[in-house]
């Protein structure tokens, strides 16, 4: 596999340079997680810290420093004889970090919708509108971070912050597993368009919170149902 560059300016996973006055371990450390995070360090790509270094500009201290940090997050993994590589997609990891989200990001939203006023919801189909326009030329990681947008209008109004707690604790878990299902079923994005603008109508619809949760909840499911009917191709 061709080594990816990284860029000499380190910067945050939405194109943010880091503040020149950060450490150099800490920029080590966002620059090879965004990578991560985007896609342009692959599960299994071996992370060559002297070329990293010099791709940086730094030494090889800051950048295992980074790396140390980045396994302890469990996004790379030491290999005997091989050394740092990214960590792998655990589907059974993602299968209960999913079931679980449904389960709570489905209450958020049931407890949010009483509260989501007409400039919210108009929000929301603003980011819904972005995302459409997203699927002429998909992007799976644009389109991941509009998603989350999205949905974070709709659960932010949770009066119940244990629940609200839990969500984010989902949507961080995700990140971890860098699981943009998107990126292997893209085919699902369209549908998921779709389902958004039916939730956004219940919400505005007044619908008994039964109905919104249970909407929202299968939402997320139907997202992990797509990505499980691949995972044995993806697993191979």
């Amino acid at each position: 596999m061709t080594d990816a560059a990284v860029a000499p300016v380190p910067v945050t996973q939405d194109g943010a340079e880091i503040a020149p006055g950060s450490s150099k371990s800490e920029r080590s450390y966002t620059a090879i997680k965004a990578r991560i995070l985007e896609g342009s360090f692959t599960p299994g790509y071996r992370l060559v810290l002297a070329k990293i270094a010099a791709d940086l500009g730094f030494s090889v201290v800051p950048v295992r420093e980074a790396i140390r940090r980045l396994e302890a997050e469990g996004l790379v993994t030491f290999k005997r004889n091989v050394g740092a590589t990214v960590s792998g997609i655990d589907p059974t990891e993602y299968l209960y970090t999913m079931q679980t989200l449904s389960i709570v990001e489905g209450a958020a939203t049931a407890l949010s919708a009483p509260l989501i006023d007409s400039v919210a919801t108009a929000r929301a189909r603003a980011v819904n509108a972005h995302m459409r326009e997203c699927l002429e030329h998909f992007d799976p990681v644009r389109f991941t971070a509009l998603n989350q947008d999205f949905h974070s209008i709709l659960f932010e109004h949770c009066p119940n912050p244990h629940i609200l707690d839990l969500v984010h604790r989902g949507w961080n878990r995700l990140a971890t597993l860098r699981s943009s299902t998107f990126r292997f079923v893209p085919g699902r994005a369209k549908e998921s368009v779709l389902e958004h603008e039916a939730l956004l109508q219940l919400i505005e619809a007044a619908a008994d919170a039964d109905t919104i949760e249970r909407a929202a909840r299968q939402h997320r499911i139907a997202t992990l149902d797509a990505y499980l009917a691949h995972a044995p191709a993806l697993t191979d």
